[in-house]
């Protein structure tokens, strides 16, 4: 890498347009939640799991909204760390290492998702050294693409997102067709699906902090805002879509996977990949293949959505003097950001290596509520004496605290441990400024 020293946001390419922009929040979102999820959801709700996605989805959107309020405020790479600048240098460190934490704790908890999948295939690639080596491979192609361009990632992004998001929707169609009654000479069918009852409030809290973890993620658009073709009107529109189209498809495939499996236990259904179980009781081994297939896609495609936006927080704190300068050097011929690149695919690999898929996506759902909340808290800064900006931020705070007082002690504590490793970078760079 040839680097150019820190660079302004004009050293960047504006190559991500409106449908880039939406790929990049759909992958943020639909990663490995959907291949884990619709197996417990089922054992744990029974008939009302379709609908716990429309309804965290609607939490999920009342921090989207005033998310993506701030964001068009803000057209520079960086995300949270720029819009939580207002309230100081240390608050906008905090929000934007909180925000690299937490992505990298899902890319991680998202790659032991990977492995699972491919150890369905080939159960040598699930233990000891195959499995550590499939993890760094995977890392490696997402950040090779990267530094060879913001508009190579998001190619690699797209082509991702077709791939898993195809196989998910047949099968899931397919499912729904072969589980329901026939309706008349047509041949059409429909699920014939009642009303269920509502579960008691104690198991929804006791659901949320994973469930929300398949609507996180949405930010990945907006932390590139500074290689986003007019980001005032692009990111917005990208990022509310995404949030209602993706819960749609969690419904689908919810409402599918409870018409053919049931709600038989996880465990007895794929356990880690439950969705190879759903595959083959509706394709037969073709549907189980498929899956995997689709699985590997989402995940790749996750893991680079996610290293895209990633890598330009650290970028951004870096071009502002909060983290060492080294992490703003570009480079000379491809103008991306490639230590910040390089350094979130070690961290990303450190983390799937040592941790398991739910203490990290616990993690990061907690590390994302923090960071949603301080940006959110930036809106009536940027609007003041508009009518509704008190009212959308106070909603977007309030479900903010609400997800986070789910998490146990645990999750606190690896959070705060991580957290004390950016301060250590953050008081390097403070060194360096003097």
């Amino acid at each position: 890498m040839s680097a150019a020293g820190p660079a302004a946001d004009g050293a960047l390419r504006r190559d991500i347009g409106l449908v880039g922009s939406a790929f990049l929040a759909f992958n943020g979102l639909v990663g490995a939640g959907i291949f884990v999820l619709p197996g417990t959801l089922a054992e744990r709700f029974g008939a009302f799991s379709p609908l716990a996605f429309p309804l965290f989805g609607l939490l999920a959107l009342l921090i989207a909204l005033p998310f993506a309020r701030i964001a068009s405020h803000h057209p520079l790479s960086g995300g949270p760390v720029v819009y939580a600048a207002s309230f100081g240098p240390f608050v906008a460190f905090q929000a934007g290492w909180l925000y690299y934490v937490a992505r990298a704790t899902a890319l991680a908890a998202n790659l032991n998702v990977l492995v699972a999948y491919a150890a369905g295939l080939w159960p040598l690639l699930g233990t000891g050294p195959a499995r550590a080596a499939l993890i760094l491979m995977v890392i490696a192609l997402v950040c090779a693409v990267n530094v060879a361009g913001v508009r190579r990632a998001v190619r690699l992004v797209d082509a991702m997102t077709l791939l898993k998001a195809a196989p998910l929707v047949m099968l899931a169609v397919a499912a729904l067709v072969m589980a329901a009654p026939a309706l008349g000479p047509s041949g059409l069918a429909l699920p014939a699906f009642a009303l269920p009852p509502v579960p008691p409030l104690t198991e929804l809290n006791a659901a949320a902090l994973l469930t929300l973890y398949a609507f996180v993620g949405f930010e990945n658009s907006v932390v590139a805002a500074g290689e986003t073709r007019r980001p005032a009107d692009t990111l917005p529109r990208a990022l509310i879509g995404t949030v209602v189209l993706t819960a749609l498809v969690y419904t689908l495939i919810q409402a599918a996977y409870l018409a053919v499996m049931g709600a038989a236990p996880a465990g007895a259904a794929g356990g880690d990949a439950p969705m190879i179980a759903f595959g083959r009781a509706v394709w037969g081994d073709a549907g189980a293949l498929l899956l995997t297939i689709a699985a590997i896609a989402s995940v790749t495609g996750n893991v680079a959505a996610g290293v895209t936006g990633s890598a330009r927080t650290t970028y951004a704190m870096g071009r502002d003097g909060l983290l060492p300068r080294w992490f703003a050097a570009t480079d000379a011929r491809f103008a991306t950001p490639a230590r910040s690149i390089w350094f979130m695919g070690a961290f990303i690999a450190a983390l799937a290596l040592t941790g398991g898929f739910a203490w990290l996506a616990v993690a990061s759902v907690l590390a994302r509520m923090i960071i949603y909340a301080l940006s959110i808290a930036a809106l009536p800064r940027a609007e003041p004496g508009r009518a509704g900006i008190w009212a959308m931020t106070l909603a977007g705070l309030a479900t903010c605290v609400w997800v986070a007082a789910q998490s146990g002690a645990g999750s606190w504590q690896v959070l705060a441990v991580l957290g004390g490793a950016g301060v250590v970078l953050y008081l390097a760079a403070r060194r360096e400024r003097r």
